[in-house]
């Protein structure tokens, strides 16, 4: 079991790895390849050894792929900036991801749209009461429904 000091240790050092590889994309990185990059999180490993970057992309696909091979060349010069600012003497080895969590988002949100706009034609075409699913009666908000 892990003692709870060095798990918070652990969310501490996460959060302030996210902070100085956010001001390094933002200002300091040179590649042309990286475009308009975010730095969205950092998942640190247990030992904390290792450090998934967590990078949302604004542009297509195309755009994602050449910032994260931009972002994977520059990985050393990161990983030592930020073992200097934040004087550590063993950095974590950072592998840089894509975050597509906000396409899943928009994804998932879109979903439930059309699932609400479906439920609420099923109410006014009276085949809520005629079909007897409770709806109809009250029972249920039309977002409920099947």
């Amino acid at each position: 079991m892990e003692k709870r000091g060095a798990k918070y240790h652990r969310g501490r050092l996460g959060e302030a790895l996210r902070e100085e590889i956010a001001a390094l994309i933002e200002g300091e990185l040179g590649d042309p390849r990286i475009g308009l990059a975010t730095v969205t999180e950092v998942q640190m490993a247990p030992d904390g050894r290792a450090a998934h970057v967590l990078v949302a992309v604004v542009g297509d696909e195309h755009e994602a792929e050449r910032t994260l091979q931009g972002l994977t060349a520059a990985r050393n010069f990161v990983s030592r900036e930020v073992a200097e600012r934040l004087q550590l003497r063993h950095p974590p080895e950072l592998y840089f991801r894509l975050d597509r969590s906000q396409e899943y988002e928009s994804t998932i949100d879109e979903l439930l749209q059309r699932l609400g706009d479906a439920s609420d034609a099923h109410v006014r075409d009276g085949r809520a009461r005629r079909q007897g699913c409770g709806c109809a009666a009250g029972l249920l908000r039309p977002s409920q429904a099947r």
